[in-house]
């Protein structure tokens, strides 16, 4: 683990934490929990992560929410949960309570029109062997496990087809690690941590665990007393305030966590 802010320590954070009257622990999923599969099916959470979410989500003591780029719908199976947490998927364009409450943010039509024209090119980057995720507000194209030249040509077919139906005026273009997502402009991860925060009130204590360089506006935007935390193998340039090695460093922080947060349950 490497702290990346000089002011920040981490005995001190854990002792907010305790004292919090209410805390949020906010988690990507895939390069976070699981780590990356060629097919995105396949990438299942890490050994332990599964069975200490579980714990955290029975004591009660943490609101556990999940922020997502994955479709709600195909995140939850491999999550695999006893209880089904909140679940922002889709960068923030969708959100599943709990209690089984869901809900989509509107789409402008525009967009939406952009993203049809987008699904006319599935097949031509499925011939070159990558994978077409298509979800609310957005499709992705995946190409990890392919060779370099097959990622050139998909990046280059996807480019000109962008240039060519002019697609910037009505959709963002984000790459992530393993691929490209067209998306509709409006909602990020960012904007999911600031409605978090709205909802939970000054005085509750945030954490937020990513990977990607779709987690980078989520960072940014946790709030004084919070925590934000960079989940890889490798270290790359980051506005989070801890580094951690997935796995054992990822369990051994959210165990403190757990613990930390347990111990300052009331005793009945």
């Amino acid at each position: 683990m490497q702290i990346l802010r000089n002011d920040l320590n981490l005995d001190d954070f854990f002792r907010c934490l305790g004292a919090a009257s209410g805390r949020v622990l906010l988690l990507d999923y895939d390069g976070t929990l699981a780590p990356f599969r060629a097919n995105p099916a396949d990438a299942v959470p890490y050994p332990g992560v599964v069975a200490l979410l579980d714990r955290i989500m029975e004591a009660g003591h943490t609101r556990l929410v999940m922020v997502s780029g994955r479709w709600t719908r195909d995140l939850i199976p491999l999550l695999a949960l006893r209880q089904t947490p909140e679940i922002w998927g889709s960068h923030g364009w969708e959100r599943l309570q709990p209690d089984g409450e869901y809900n989509v943010a509107r789409i402008n039509q525009a967009a939406l029109d952009a993203l049809v024209t987008a699904d006319d090119w599935i097949d031509q980057i499925e011939l070159l062997g990558g994978r077409c995720e298509r979800k609310p507000g957005g499709v992705a194209f995946h190409w990890r496990g392919l060779d370099n030249n097959k990622i050139a040509e998909i990046r280059e077919l996807t480019f000109r087809n962008w240039r060519d139906h002019n697609l910037g005026q009505n959709l963002s273009w984000h790459d992530f690690d393993g691929g490209i997502e067209l998306r509709a402009s409006g909602r990020d991860k960012g904007d999911v941590v600031r409605m978090i925060i709205g909802e939970s009130g000054d005085r509750a204590v945030l954490g937020y665990f990513g990977d990607d360089l779709t987690d980078e506006n989520a960072f940014q935007a946790m709030p004084n007393g919070g925590i934000s935390v960079l989940v890889r193998p490798q270290f790359r340039p980051t506005a989070a305030d801890v580094w951690l090695r997935p796995p054992e460093e990822l369990l051994e922080f959210l165990v403190r966590w757990h613990e930390t947060a347990l111990t300052a349950l009331p005793t009945t």
